[in-house]
């Protein structure tokens, strides 16, 4: 799954678990639902599918895994990151006038202009894609102007 694609489904936990804290708040459903929210189908559809030998040895079985979901957990770790900070310098920065489901659409905004194309990792010299700093939004003022 490329990287565009996984922040995007970053973006969609995130915005589903404020969904549901909103939910909460209003005195909605809290317990348990019968079928496997979008939370979890997000995070299923995030994983790596991978099939392990009948005859593995537990050593093999490890390997197998450890090999299929670190560059997967890597990815999807480095979005939460991104979205994190994101979030971060807008609360930071003490502005009251943007909301974090703002702060979302802004990202969602630039996953699809491609600023998530190459790379989610801050060492990588093109983390927001090419015409955008570790800390510009679309407009280049910084991540907190929706």
């Amino acid at each position: 799954m490329e990287r565009a694609e996984i922040m995007k489904r970053v973006i969609g936990i995130l915005t589903e678990s404020q969904e549901i804290r909103r939910s909460h708040e209003a005195g909605g459903e809290t317990g348990p639902v019968s079928e496997p929210g979008v939370v979890t189908l997000l995070l299923s559809e995030m994983m790596p599918h991978f099939s392990v030998p009948a005859d593995a040895t537990p050593l093999q079985v490890g390997r197998i895994v450890g090999e299929t979901l670190a560059p997967a957990m890597h990815t999807i770790v480095g979005a939460f990151a991104a979205a994190f900070h994101s979030l971060a310098a807008v609360h930071d920065s003490g502005r009251t006038d943007i909301t974090s489901m703002d702060v979302l659409r802004e990202m969602a905004l630039r996953v699809e202009a491609g600023a998530y194309d190459h790379g989610l990792d801050h060492g990588q010299p093109d983390d927001n894609g090419p015409d955008h700093g570790p800390d510009e939004g679309l407009d280049g003022r910084g991540p907190d102007v929706v």
